[in-house]
């Protein structure tokens, strides 16, 4: 929970026509910067172009974090992950797979409440009769000590699948290093139902960008070779940001750039789901350029499963639809940054619609009319942050936020993106 104490005001009204621009996306940078340090493209050119104050906190976490692991043979190297869920758990293996090192990893109260034990059985069962340690702290620090030999263990990772596809995905990263090292074939074995698989399909999507050969099958996926590359792979926009820009961009009659529809990530789903209220893209002009139009003609439904990140975003579109909306398998969003499905309760009902959360469904009916403002507590969430921002322009309400800095984590040219629209940004007392 965010202990942040400053507000701001958030006053939609007086939009205009702009063109609005994503940060790269942190989901695809955090997947290429461990391929780039493992296959010898790094620093990576597409992430060493942007400037820092451009680029998302997870992916500077995440950069720090290989830098380390890059370092000579020595001491224990220490690794601050703040509150990133994916950089802790794709480091933590890919300690665990550098031979000989020594990590200890850190991280905010809320990143050790949330839940990792899967992961670390999967690498203690597979790696620790190589000689792998793994202590964990109440919850911090969690120290790694890698085996310095693995190739005489059983060259498979077994992991659930119900609770995160980033378990899944961290090992698979770890099954490129150690084909690297080894030259033998390294599997992951998923147990059970896979939730936001699409996440696991985007990194299996990044180590064939750069030149691993992959055997997958329903429940076993598989690095059994490697080819470099021609090139390094560029990286796209940010499609969880996205959603935010292409709403603002529909209210505003403004553009969004750096919008590739032919992306892997699970988020480019928002095309297809404000389709099903009546809103449209189209290209406009330069190339990756996106126009929203259209008319909403009723609510919309969307699964956790599929796009969890998207539903926040899709919470807001909904406090200003026509009719009700329905977010299904929803209990995925209560171990995130924060608890994100009181999250998006507590904003529904702070712009003054209703919530129904029965299993997981949650029902949400927009009010009969906007209210004349609304106040919001970010909880430190990013996308609660950037949820309620986009409920205010997409309403015209203006907006009371505690906590806006929090959008650091994946967008932090958040603010400037709005007020590039038209939006004035103050602080409030």
């Amino acid at each position: 929970m965010s202990t942040s104490t400053r507000r701001i005001l958030l006053d939609p009204t007086g939009l205009t026509p702009s063109p609005l621009t994503p940060p790269v996306s942190k989901s695809d940078a955090q997947r290429a910067l461990v391929l780039g340090h493992l296959t010898g493209a790094w620093p990576l050119p597409s992430v060493q172009a942007e400037s820092d104050e451009d680029l998302p906190a997870d992916v500077r976490v995440l950069r720090r974090g290989v830098e380390a692991l890059r370092l000579p043979a020595g001491p224990v190297r220490d690794v601050d992950c703040a509150d990133g869920g994916a950089p802790f758990r794709i480091l933590a293996t890919q300690a665990a797979v550098t031979p000989g090192v020594r990590v200890r990893l850190t991280g905010t109260p809320r990143l050790g409440e949330r839940p990792h034990g899967p992961l670390f059985t999967s690498l203690k069962d597979a790696l620790g009769p190589a000689g792998l340690t793994l202590v964990e702290g109440t919850p911090w620090p969690v120290e790694l000590t890698a085996p310095t030999d693995t190739s005489r263990v059983a060259p498979v990772f077994r992991v659930p699948g119900s609770q995160s596809s980033q378990y899944a995905s961290s090992l698979l990263l770890g099954c490129a290093a150690l084909y690297l090292r080894e030259r033998r074939a390294w599997s992951v074995e998923i147990e059970g139902t896979l939730t936001s698989a699409g996440y696991l399909e985007l990194t299996v999507a990044w180590l064939e960008r750069f030149g691993f050969d992959l055997q997958k099958s329903e429940a076993r996926y598989s690095v059994s070779g490697y080819t470099p590359p021609p090139s390094v792979p560029s990286l796209p926009g940010d499609w969880s940001s996205l959603g935010y820009l292409l709403l603002v961009a529909w209210k505003s009659g403004g553009t969004v750039e750096r919008a590739d529809p032919a992306s892997a990530h699970p988020d480019q789903a928002i095309l297809r789901l404000i389709e099903q209220v009546g809103l449209r893209t189209a290209p406009a002009g330069q190339p990756h350029t996106l126009k929203v139009t259209g008319r909403p003609e009723q609510g919309l439904r969307a699964s956790g499963k599929e796009c969890p990140d998207l539903l926040p975003t899709l919470a807001a579109l909904a406090c200003v639809l026509p009719a009700p909306s329905t977010l299904t398998d929803v209990g995925i969003l209560r171990l995130k940054e924060s608890d994100r499905l009181e999250g998006i309760r507590a904003l529904v009902a702070a712009y003054g619609g209703t919530s129904d959360l029965r299993g997981e469904l949650l029902h949400l009916t927009p009010p009969a009319s906007p209210p004349a403002r609304f106040e919001m507590d970010s909880q430190g969430d990013h996308r609660l942050a950037m949820t309620a921002a986009t409920l205010s322009v997409l309403s015209g309400a203006p907006l009371v936020l505690t906590g806006p800095e929090c959008v650091e984590k994946s967008f932090p040219g958040f603010w400037r993106q709005l007020s590039r629209s038209g939006a004035r940004i103050s602080e409030s007392p």
